[in-house]
C-alpha cells in the first residue's frame, strides 16, 4: 500500500521529498532546541488549562502539546527543502538536509555538554 492510495493528493508525494523535510525539520528542531522547548512548554500549558488536570488528561496534554510544537519545525523545513530542490535538485536538498541535520546534532551535544547539570 503505498502513500497516494491512503491520502489522494493532486499530485504524488516522492519518498525523497518525505525524507527531506524531515532531515531539515530535524536539523531545525535541534538547532534551536530552546524556542522547541518553549513552544513545548506553551503548548503543553494551554492544553493543561483545557483538559483539567488529571492524571490522564497530563498524558494527553503531553502528547498534543509535543505534536503542536513540531508543526512549525515541518513547515520550515518544508521551505528549506522546497528551496533547495527548486535551486540545486532534489538529491542535493536531502543530502543538505542529512549534514545540516548532523551538524545541529554535534551543536546541540556540544550545548546541553557546555550547560551546568542541575
Amino acid at each position: 500500500m503505498l502513500l497516494s492510495d491512503l491520502f489522494p493528493f493532486p499530485r504524488p508525494i516522492s519518498l525523497g521529498a518525505v525524507a527531506g523535510v524531515a532531515l531539515w525539520a530535524l536539523a531545525f528542531y535541534l538547532g534551536f532546541s530552546s524556542l522547541a522547548d518553549r513552544a513545548f512548554e506553551r503548548g503543553y500549558g494551554w492544553f493543561q488549562s483545557r483538559l483539567g488536570k488529571a492524571q490522564s488528561q497530563e498524558a494527553v496534554a503531553e502528547v498534543l502539546a509535543s505534536l503542536v510544537s513540531l508543526i512549525p519545525f515541518l513547515l520550515i523545513g518544508g521551505l528549506a527543502y522546497a528551496g533547495l530542490t527548486l535551486t540545486l535538485g532534489g538529491s542535493w536538498a536531502v543530502s543538505f538536509g542529512l549534514i545540516a541535520s548532523i551538524g545541529s546534532g554535534v551543536y546541540e551535544l556540544g550545548r546541553r555538554n557546555s550547560q551546568p547539570s542541575k
